[in-house]
């Protein structure tokens, strides 16, 4: 079609002529909201970072401990630590233990080892639980040979000094600072140190009640945990004066029945004369046993102790602690290290409950 014909209805757009004869449509400008001036952004950060930043969670990237034993442990050495399977379900039990071990104490704890029969390992437990206290804890960790019956606790280190508690006791007027206290023990690789008893019986059956909490209160100044050896007679003056001081009690048995029983009947006896908190804090250890199947039900002896105290922890027999000689840690077979682990755990989970002194504030009058 040529261009010149097209007329002017050719034109018209969509909507018909009467759309070209409405007034087109005004525009009216769109009202703008006001928009407040940006703050001028400063050159540096009003919080600068310090060296609080520099953690190992927030620097360090994920990474698993190393195994230490076992052969994840072949594994990581064989790799260079390019390959780390991470420790063992029984190295991640151990870290927990340790952990428990490492329970705060608030100002301090005292630990009475109880037995009315002798021969039963009472000394060795002391010694196991707080060689295994002094090498896993910050704090300081003493051992009290307060048997009167010329106890051999001190024999089991090496003797660092000829003082023993009556010397301790003679000087606790002149003893103000932890390095005179040092004076009177000997220390142990592990960092335990142990206040000794007399060779003499007759000079410590004479040391009373008052003394032993006398003897007590000087070390409480200076240590955060302390644990007392005793003898076998629980009626004995010095005894009842451990007894009166302690926050905690761990009753030792062979795996035995009259063992058993006469550790039954010393609860009874603590429960009949006003130590009954003590018996229900109390850990309970069944001593060195054997791994053949014994006669004795330990399962239920075990279970009867479970019922009266708060825990019970089986020591298995070593011979290194038959011998009654100084003996390293390192000496001891794995599972009793672990045993001696799980009983010192046990012992500091009772180191949250608030110690209950009231009922001995008359006996610590006679010391002052």
């Amino acid at each position: 079609m040529d261009r010149s014909t097209v007329n002017d209805e050719a034109l018209v757009p969509l909507g018909g002529s009467e759309a070209l004869a409405q007034d087109p449509p005004v525009l009216r400008p769109v009202p703008q909201q006001a928009v407040e001036a940006p703050e001028p952004r400063s050159e540096r950060p009003t919080t600068l970072p310090t060296e609080a930043a520099f953690t190992e969670e927030r620097m360090l990237r994920d990474r698993k401990a190393a195994p230490r034993s076992g052969w994840r442990r072949s594994v990581y050495a064989a790799t260079g630590g390019a390959v780390n399977l991470g420790p063992s379900s029984r190295e991640l039990d151990e870290f927990d233990l340790i952990a428990r071990v490492k329970a705060p104490i608030t100002g301090s704890r005292r630990v009475a080892v109880i037995s009315r029969k002798g021969g039963v390992g009472k000394t060795s437990t002391v010694l196991g639980l707080g060689h295994t206290f002094a090498a896993h804890r910050g704090d300081r960790v003493v051992a009290l040979d307060g048997n009167p019956d010329a106890g051999s606790l001190a024999y089991r280190v090496r003797r660092e000094t000829a003082a023993t508690v009556t010397s301790l006791l003679a000087d606790r007027d002149r003893i103000e600072r932890y390095s005179d206290v040092r004076g009177y023990t000997s220390q142990a690789p592990t960092r335990l140190e142990v206040v000794a008893s007399d060779n003499d019986p007759t000079i410590t059956q004479a040391l009373a009640e008052a003394d032993y909490l006398a003897a007590i209160d000087v070390l409480d100044r200076h240590y955060n945990l302390i644990l007392c050896d005793t003898g076998t007679g629980i009626l004995d003056s010095g005894i009842q004066g451990i007894l009166a001081a302690a926050d905690q009690l761990v009753v030792v048995m062979p795996p035995a029945l009259d063992g058993a029983r006469v550790a039954s009947g010393t609860l009874d006896w603590l429960e009949q004369h006003g130590y009954g908190r003590l018996v229900g804090e109390a850990v309970a250890v069944v001593n060195a046993v054997r791994p053949t199947r014994p006669l004795l039900a330990l399962e239920q002896v075990t279970e009867h102790f479970a019922g009266r105290c708060r825990q019970v922890v089986t020591v298995p027999f070593d011979a290194h602690l038959e011998a009654g000689t100084q003996t390293s840690v390192e000496d001891l077979r794995p599972a009793t290290r672990r045993a001696y682990l799980q009983l010192a755990a046990a012992v500091a989970d009772g180191f949250d409950r608030t110690p209950d002194r009231e009922h001995r504030t008359d006996r610590e009058r006679l010391t002052r």
